[in-house]
């Protein structure tokens, strides 16, 4: 039998300019992107707060909050200076992820809810102001962090 060959042929761009001018444009630009992100992150939230929280539910919060961080290392403009509460909600989005894999239910405490409200006015603050190209390397970012296992691990099974 032959042996496969492993080329693959790269794809082709066609129109090169309005690839790199799309880059460039604000997410809020982009209304159907945008509100389809922000609608996820806000009924995962609601599905956890009224009880009915699933692992996808914190999945959802969880990937956001990876963004939010991500994005501060991608421009610094966009909450550099809101490390710290970033770190805040990220914290506890994991104690009540590990505490709802413990026990099932996935609800937060009243300390952690006030957390995570405020990490999430972050991202929604930066959603605001990035741009398309920013939230391309800020889900590259956050991918090569996952694949080189530095990630804090979570232990809910989507």
């Amino acid at each position: 039998m032959k042996k496969r060959s492993t080329y693959k042929p790269r794809p082709v761009r066609y129109d090169n300019m309005s690839y790199v001018k799309q880059g460039f444009r604000k997410l809020p630009e982009l209304s159907d992107e945008n509100v389809i992100v922000r609608t996820m992150t806000h009924d995962a939230m609601r599905s956890i707060v009224a009880g009915t929280g699933t692992s996808f539910d914190v999945h959802v919060l969880i990937d956001s909050l990876n963004m939010t961080e991500a994005l501060v290392h991608v421009r610094a403009d966009l909450g550099e200076d809101w490390k710290a509460e970033i770190r805040a909600g990220q914290d506890a989005l994991h104690s009540m992820a590990d505490r709802g894999v413990a026990t099932g239910r996935f609800l937060f405490t009243g300390p952690e809810l006030t957390a995570i409200n405020h990490a999430l006015e972050i991202h929604d603050a930066q959603l605001d102001e990035a741009r398309v190209i920013d939230i391309e390397q800020a889900g590259d970012l956050v991918q090569k962090v996952i694949r080189s296992k530095k990630a804090h691990r979570v232990g809910v099974s989507a």
